[in-house]
């Protein structure tokens, strides 16, 4: 053991090195975010009334499957309404974090021959894995430890000592079963972005089964790790033990994963890899072709986790719409203004997260280019009859097919579902159109992807910061009640609620154009600027 882990404390600070912007920033924006949506709430609903008022608007099937089951509903204190609501997110964000820093120092690092330098030198056999972990524990453990100081320290009085620490701990516990997730994931795949595609696909299997189970079948729910986290009833109850499972789980994945490393070759994967064809396809010829090849797999990954969400959603659309007629409180909640009912303004809500989320797909497609880029592959196709604008422009178009798709089986999905358990139904080209009008702030947010890669690419994280800007502005802005103005950065932020309201073309014109000045900057600067390795 002491061999296969010599040089771990060395890479550990080499690895801490790399990281000394990311993983700062990262903890920076976690905590503020937790600390200032608790202040906000505190500020919001400083009565009793406003809060029990609040908790009846969460006791639904479909706010459950969003935020999940809520604990302390008859006594909706600032800690019950902030666990409710900020957990289950800002422990998604923790398992994300944790699942793209595990994959870029394990796999990504092994695939770009880093790993098999490290290892002509007198290191074990295991240390950059032992290392990738350790730093990990650190990062999580740093984060729950701030997070949860940070939110006793606000001096709000339902959120004490013990539960502020478990709000803490849960995030860093939650971080780090998806780090050794990752970590299984690397051994079995022998590329990163298999790595990644399994563990984002546990994370989604893991969030859809604790919401089918939080509506229905409570068991479900305690077979996603998300679900224990959300049991340990968090300033409420303040319960441990679901915490103290999740970790020991944690721990013997860890195990397994140090055990499969020391038994398979360097820069293989345990899983079979299908031998290829004999002779290529003629789409492989294009750039578009190759492009596509190169992400098949987790395009359709996404397409399908994108089916199912909207169909998640809308399967519990009938038990909404009958709660929101049985419930007297909310009749009298329904917009005098407009006329339209609850559940149409659920919906037109619905619809802008999923918007953002099939924006994720459609980015990453765009930022594919640099990653082959960085890797020196784009050098020999230049080198070949093939311009610049071709070779960028098809990245381009693959995305917006990619943003077309994914917006759309999200429609279908909401629809499909929706039909099925609402009496009356729906008509899918409302609920189609209201999806599609999205596309111009996805295709911006697009745009902006090709503007940074051709004008500044080493920046590829200006687009994922905007959109997670977007998302949180988008999603807690009428909750926090947020000035307008910091929504109108956001391009979703623009888009007509076509469910509850007319159609508004001006902004979406302006959206659209301004995406084709973006892509048109991009080409530009992708056509000036030199191709770096």
């Amino acid at each position: 053991m002491r061999s296969t882990r010599k040089g771990t404390a060395i890479l550990l600070r080499f690895l801490l090195k790399r990281d000394r912007v990311r993983i700062p920033v990262f903890v920076l924006a976690l905590v503020l975010i937790t600390c200032m949506t608790a202040m906000a709430l505190s500020n919001l609903y400083s009565t009793s009334e406003s809060r029990q008022i609040m908790a009846e608007t969460m006791v639904n099937p479909a706010m459950t499957a969003m935020l999940g089951k809520g604990y302390g509903l008859d006594n909706y204190t600032i800690g019950a309404m902030m666990a409710h609501q900020m957990l289950l997110f800002t422990a998604i964000a923790m398992a994300i974090m944790n699942i793209l820093l595990v994959a870029r120092h394990t796999r990504a690092d092994e695939e770009e021959g880093r790993i098999e330098l490290i290892r002509s030198l007198p290191t074990g056999r295991l240390a950059n894995l032992y290392a990738t972990l350790t730093l990990a524990v650190f990062t999580n453990l740093f984060i729950g430890i701030v997070t949860g100081l940070g939110l006793f320290l606000l001096g709000i009085e339902s959120i004490n000592l013990e539960g502020s620490l478990l709000y803490g701990t849960a995030l860093g516990v939650t971080g780090f079963f998806f780090a050794t997730i990752t970590a299984i994931f690397a051994q079995l795949s022998e590329n990163a972005r298999g790595t990644i595609g399994f563990s984002f696909t546990v994370l989604g299997v893991s969030y859809l089964l604790r919401a089918i189970g939080d509506i229905g079948n409570e068991a479900l729910s305690m077979a996603s790790p998300l679900g224990w986290i959300l049991s340990s009833e968090v300033l409420v109850t303040n319960k441990w033990w679901p915490i103290i499972i999740t970790f020991i789980v944690s721990l013997l994945i860890m195990v397994i994963a140090c055990v499969l490393y020391s038994r398979r070759d360097l820069g293989a994967g345990l899983l079979p890899t299908r031998p290829g064809k004999r002779k290529a396809s003629t789409s492989l010829l294009s750039p578009f072709g190759l492009s596509l090849r190169l992400q098949r797999t987790g395009l359709i990954s996404w397409a399908i986790g994108m089916f199912l969400l909207g169909a998640s959603y809308g399967s519990v659309l009938g038990d909404l719409d009958s709660f929101f007629v049985e419930n007297d409180m909310f009749q009298q909640l329904l917009n005098p203004e407009n006329g339209h009912s609850l559940t149409e303004q659920f919906l037109t809500m619905i619809m802008s997260i999923l918007a953002m989320i099939s924006t994720i797909p459609a980015l990453m497609s765009v930022n594919k280019l640099i990653a082959e880029e960085k890797k020196g592959r784009i050098d020999h196709l230049l080198s070949k009859k093939l311009s610049r604008n071709r070779l960028l422009g098809s990245a381009f178009l693959l995305s917006v097919i990619t943003s077309l798709i994914m917006v759309s089986l999200t429609a279908i999905g909401l629809w499909t579902a929706g039909n099925m358990s609402m009496e009356n139904g729906m008509d899918l080209w409302n609920v189609y159109s209201a999806a599609l009008v999205y596309l111009p702030a996805v295709w911006l947010v697009i745009g902006l992807g090709i503007l940074v890669i051709g004008m500044f690419p080493k920046a590829t994280i200006v687009g994922w910061i905007y959109l997670m800007y977007s998302f949180f502005v988008v999603y807690l802005g009428n909750l926090l009640e947020f000035p307008k103005w910091l929504s109108g950065i956001s391009p979703y932020g623009h888009i007509p609620e076509l469910l509850i309201e007319e159609m508004r073309y001006l902004p979406v014109s302006i959206l659209f154009l301004l995406a084709i000045v973006f892509v048109i900057t991009g080409f530009i600067g992708y056509n000036k600027r030199d191709i770096q390795a």
